[in-house]
């Protein structure tokens, strides 16, 4: 398998409308005229994609208070995503790709390493999208902890 390609700044983020955790849609296009974090994990109620989802939601305020919406997406079903949204008070949509064609658009899912191994897999990303639905940021293979501080200082909120 070759590697997926990745998206850089100015290229027009893919479109995507995928189920929620309310089991409602939710389209890229719904969010035209705002700016956009769109987050990959690789799975709901693991520790590492927890600590990420939390320091997105304890950090909430200040993305929206800067013109951010935050959205997050994994190949986890709406059933999952909402038990995880429910278990840590999760106050963002969290978005399901259980066929993995949105990931694999955003050169979120391909061949990573692992403890060493090379596997394929969800690749832990961020994405950071215009009020006209271009990349400022393509940010691969992030950190679950740590992440969403070094991400409010790159966009200038810290």
């Amino acid at each position: 398998m070759t590697a997926t390609a990745r998206l850089a700044p100015g290229d027009p983020a893919p479109e995507f409308e995928l189920p929620t955790d309310t089991g409602e849609t939710l389209s890229l296009n719904e969010l035209r005229g705002r700016k956009v974090v769109l987050y990959v994990y690789p799975s709901a109620m693991t520790p590492g994609c927890t600590k990420q989802a939390c320091d997105f939601r304890d950090s909430l305020a200040s993305l929206q208070a800067a013109g951010y919406e935050v959205v997050g997406i994994s190949p986890d079903k709406p059933a999952k995503l909402a038990k995880f949204r429910e278990r840590d008070a999760l106050t963002f949509p969290l978005v399901s790709d259980p066929d993995k064609a949105v990931l694999t658009a955003y050169g979120a899912f391909g061949e990573k390493q692992l403890y060493g191994k090379t596997v394929t897999g969800v690749i832990r990303s961020t994405f950071v999208i215009d009020e006209d639905g271009k990349i400022i940021k393509a940010l691969y293979n992030v950190k679950a902890t740590g992440h969403v501080a070094k991400l409010r200082r790159d966009l200038g909120l810290d």
